[in-house]
């Protein structure tokens, strides 16, 4: 079977699979008595294994089986969880995540075998709480083997069947009675029948089944069907063959003789039809055991529906209301809005040069205008993740620094629902990991310094992420010692970033800028936690990279805020179209706050630097003439048009010629070669043709 179609969805699943068990056993850490955690857990090792095994993954089908034999344990009562198990399953998790990694770079899970650790979950089972072996699962086996379970007694055979039977008995071939067991557990009991189906047809062939084959397609049955079977095999390979598919509990079998069967009165109907021949393998059975065992759901499917039910009532949930789509077609979806907002900018240009224009052709270019927003607006959602599939593995990293650097701390989370551009949501994860593991390592203090501070013994992070108009803002907070700004100039002084007199002339603010310098560290000295001066810079620029910004707030003693403000999207945006020099230049409008009129004897100079007093502000100017290296073509005598523009809690004015107005623009990117030019963050095509350039606020401030 050719695997690799299912391999995106075996990734895609596993991680999933991954990240629950992770969620689950920082819970259970917490409460180790709580069911509802252990069977939570149970079901996603086992979907898990079942996965694994259907790939063909045997390593990590062996060691999500030994960490579902843990666990059944746990289930039974017979072991109780403790901290050291908890450790070992949380490596467990590991070396899973290994190879899921594995796969996902080669679709091969590598050779590592990780014997220390399934002798660890061994030691773990066969530990002093170990129940008697009487409750073990092959005892349990053993015991219902050992009733009578010859259910294919129960198949009652009409005319045709019993010819075929009578006919291969006359050729000397076997006829058997097979009873097949699923277990308990067992979620995809379609595609477990479906196997042994496969299994039993490889040495005979299966004259009827009960429920029929059908019925055991759709999973109509409970945890037994039945098989009558002819063969030229012996009835024990048989029987070898059909347990050897995993989730089988038991199989029993014997040769039949015809007379013990149950046959169909002849006269129960008038004109009776003949049952249909079972097929060796049901197509429609191997589809589905192909397809689903991959896509295992970690909660086993409600009892289908039999066939003197009654209709089910109004009300019931709608199901496969979703639809799995790769990123890359959304990326073409997405390229082609852009393509036709730029076609309609077009259209608008040209009906704006045409004078006396048809009222009609008027009213069309404002239909497709809204089509063309609400399209936009609709792909924007469809491309939309809520960023908790990024900060659901932060939990576990706090739980593993808290043990690593022997602090007590805690991680709490807000807004996990909050929704980001797939793209952004995939690049965020790095930063946050850096910001987090820096308020466990630099931010919080140890517990008995915290305990003379008057602090809880037990150090607080905070994670909150919302939406502020068109952007997204995730905060990092920690109750910790804060930013020491003397240390942190020091340092600077000490590598020579700054000369004294710089520093002396700095404001707090701006020394705490210098930690997103490269190699920047304050650590005494290097861990495997911090100290390398790799970290923040990576948050900044990668931030930058997303058209965002990052800023910190701190008091010494009291703890840090790390803010970082995101755009909901990174490929269409609002924005002001103003001139500068005969040039056209577009300004995100998510940064504008307001255009004010300036008379040229309101300009004030700050340490040889112009600025304005606007409403209580004192506003830096920025003439983008010069930034831009144009001449400007409004006199010096001339009020001034400015754009006030904003980053985080600081504001700037910019000094344009003319303003066009606000368009619907498609961001496009300007390639590696004019990547230095800082303010400027790409380009858009205007409606007559012409290239504009856009301005990014945040580098001009």
């Amino acid at each position: 079977m050719d695997i690799s179609q299912y391999l995106e969805i075996f990734i895609d699943e596993s991680n999933e699979h991954l990240q629950n068990l992770n969620t689950q056993i920082l819970n259970l850490e917490s409460d180790p008595e709580n069911m509802d955690t252990i069977n939570e857990i149970f079901r996603a090792a086992h979907s898990l294994k079942g996965m694994a095994g259907t790939m063909g993954y045997k390593r990590m089908q062996t060691l999500t089986h030994d960490m579902e034999n843990v666990f059944s344990e746990v289930r039974n009562g017979n072991i109780k969880v403790s901290p050291h198990m908890v450790d070992i399953l949380f490596q467990c998790l590991d070396a899973l995540d290994e190879y899921v990694n594995n796969v996902k770079e080669s679709a091969d899970e590598g050779t590592n075998e990780n014997e220390p650790l399934i002798r660890q979950l061994n030691a773990v089972l066969d530990g002093p709480d170990k129940a008697k072996e009487s409750s073990s699962p092959e005892t349990k086996e053993k015991t219902e083997e050992t009733g009578d379970g010859r259910k294919w007694l129960n198949i009652v055979l009409d005319s045709a069947q019993q010819n075929v039977i009578k006919a291969a008995a006359g050729q000397g071939k076997n006829v058997y009675g097979l009873t097949v067991t699923v277990q308990e557990s067992c979620i995809l009991k379609a595609a477990r029948a479906f196997l042994v189906f496969k299994a039993v047809e490889e040495m005979g062939e299966i004259i009827v089944s009960n429920p029929s084959a059908q019925d055991v397609e759709d999973e109509k049955f409970d945890l037994d069907f039945s098989l009558i079977v002819v063969s030229d095999e012996d009835i024990e390979k048989m029987k070898t063959a059909a347990a050897s598919v995993s989730e089988i509990a038991s199989v029993v079998g014997e040769a039949i003789v015809l007379e013990n069967m149950a046959a169909k009165d002849k006269y129960e109907d008038a004109a009776p039809e003949p049952e249909p021949q079972p097929q060796a393998v049901p197509p429609a059975a191997v589809e589905r055991a192909v397809e689903a065992a991959p896509a295992a759901e970690a909660a086993s499917k409600p009892a289908a529906p039999k066939a003197g039910d009654k209709k089910q009532a109004p009300g019931k949930p709608v199901v496969n209301r979703t639809v799995r789509v790769d990123i890359e077609k959304l990326d073409v979806l997405m390229n082609l809005v852009s393509e036709l907002i730029i076609a309609k900018n077009s259209l608008v240009s040209v009906s704006n040069q045409v004078q006396g224009q048809n009222q009609s052709v008027n009213e069309q270019i404002e239909y497709l205008e809204n089509v063309t927003t609400n399209l936009h607006e609709s792909v924007m959602k469809v491309r939309m993740v809520p960023i908790e599939s990024v900060v659901s593995k932060f939990p576990r990293m706090i739980r593993d620094l808290s043990k690593k650097l022997d602090k007590k701390m805690e991680l709490y989370m807000t807004g996990e629902e909050t929704e980001l551009d797939r793209t952004v949501v995939d690049e965020i994860g790095d930063p946050l990991m850096h910001l987090l593991r820096n308020s466990a390592d630099h931010g919080l203090e140890s517990a008995d310094v915290r305990v003379q501070r008057g602090k809880p013994a037990v150090g607080s992070i905070f994670l909150d992420a919302y939406q502020d108009g068109n952007n997204v803002v995730i905060e990092v907070r920690d109750d910790g010692n804060g930013i020491d700004v003397e240390a942190v100039k020091n340092k600077a002084l000490e590598r020579g970033a700054v000369t004294p007199e710089q520093a002396a002339n700095m404001t707090d603010k701006e020394i705490i800028d210098l930690l997103f310098l490269p190699s920047f560290s304050t650590a005494k000295k290097v861990t495997d936690v911090s100290g390398r001066g790799v970290g923040l810079d990576v948050v900044k620029s990668k931030i930058e990279a997303l058209s965002g910004e990052v800023e910190v707030k701190s008091k010494l003693g009291e703890g840090s805020t790390w803010i970082i403000r995101l755009p909901l999207t990174l490929a269409i945006i609002q924005a002001l179209m103003v001139v500068v020099g005969g040039e056209k230049y577009a300004i995100s409008l998510g940064t504008i706050q307001t255009i004010e009129d300036i008379a040229p004897e309101d300009i004030r100079l700050v340490q040889n630097k112009e600025v304005i007093h606007l409403r209580g502000s004192v506003i830096p100017l920025i003439r983008l003439s010069n930034v831009l290296d144009v001449e400007s073509t409004k006199s010096p005598e001339e009020h001034l048009m400015v754009v006030i523009v904003k980053k985080g809690d600081k504001l700037a004015g910019l000094v344009i010629d003319d303003m066009i107005g606000q368009q619907e623009i498609v961001i496009k990117s300007l390639g590696k070669y004019i990547k230095q030019c800082k303010f400027i963050s790409g380009a858009t095509i205007l409606g007559d043709g012409e290239v504009a350039l856009i301005l990014d606020a945040n580098a001009l401030i």
